[in-house]
């Protein structure tokens, strides 16, 4: 069992910087063969492409969900036909809002533990946008353009404030394959919050202009996450593949 410091350590851990954020002792997670991969609001299953052969190189066998981002139950069912089709221990992973199916699904027997990036961490039945709004508003969120109740990014938003860090070329690609996403999905609370009963680990997007770093600070310590914190824009598993690979093979037992 590795004990840590009631104290915030910083350290070195692959490139990024490790905060021991954990107050109590936590069991290293047992080790799992499987991930289940998330992807956030407009987004789609491409966005963790650089991530995937890191840990198909580990030897993890990895299904990445394609969210419907029409409802949290739609996403939430999608999820758990992914998880039925594991075949053994599994990591689930969420990127920005669906660290929302992490909270509600990852309550799945088969899940060891929980990876969130740069992503919402609900407790069940909790108001996030009340949460949210004590904190400051992200750049991002005004290019926020509403076409009868599906949301996408405006071009200039996508590319200045939720794509910054990454290359033109790849963020112009990923704008479009920008998925709708419901507006009313951010209200929608969760009835489980799996991050009280499970080994949970969060990288922190220091340059995120989508949700406030801070906020994801705060996020992490209340789960008292294992975390890092990534000189990245908001889609970090996009600029800092590497380094969001080697938290999710920390969070299947691969690393110490």
């Amino acid at each position: 069992m590795h004990i840590l410091r009631t104290t915030l350590v910083a350290a070195t851990l692959m490139g990024a910087t490790l905060i021991a954020t954990n107050p109590v002792a936590q069991a290293a997670p047992p080790k799992a063969t499987n991930v289940v991969l998330a992807h956030g609001a407009w987004a789609d299953g491409s966005s963790w492409a650089k991530v995937i052969p890191y840990l198909q190189a580990a030897g993890l066998k990895v299904t990445a969900v394609q969210n419907p981002l029409t409802s949290l139950a739609d996403a939430a069912a999608a999820t758990r036909r992914a998880l039925a089709l594991q075949d053994g221990p599994t990591v689930l992973v969420g990127h920005s809002w669906s660290g929302t199916l992490v909270s509600e699904v990852g309550t799945d027997p088969k899940v060891t533990a929980l990876v969130y990036i740069a992503a919402r961490a609900p407790d069940a039945g909790e108001d996030f946008l009340k949460l949210a709004g004590q904190f400051p508003n992200p750049p991002a969120r005004a290019g926020i353009v509403d076409h009868d109740g599906e949301t996408k990014l405006s071009e200039d938003a996508f590319l200045k404030y939720f794509a910054n860090g990454v290359d033109e070329t790849t963020a112009k690609e990923l704008y479009a394959v920008q998925w709708p996403t419901a507006a009313s999905i951010f209200g929608n609370r969760t009835t489980a919050a799996a991050w009280h009963d499970k080994p949970s680990f969060y990288a922190v997007s220091k340059q995120d202009k989508t949700i406030d770093p801070d906020f994801e600070r705060f996020l992490a310590k209340r789960m008292k996450a294992t975390t890092i914190e990534l000189d990245a824009g908001h889609l970090s598993l996009v600029s800092h593949p590497k380094e969001v690979a080697d938290l999710i093979l920390k969070a299947a037992g691969q690393h110490e």
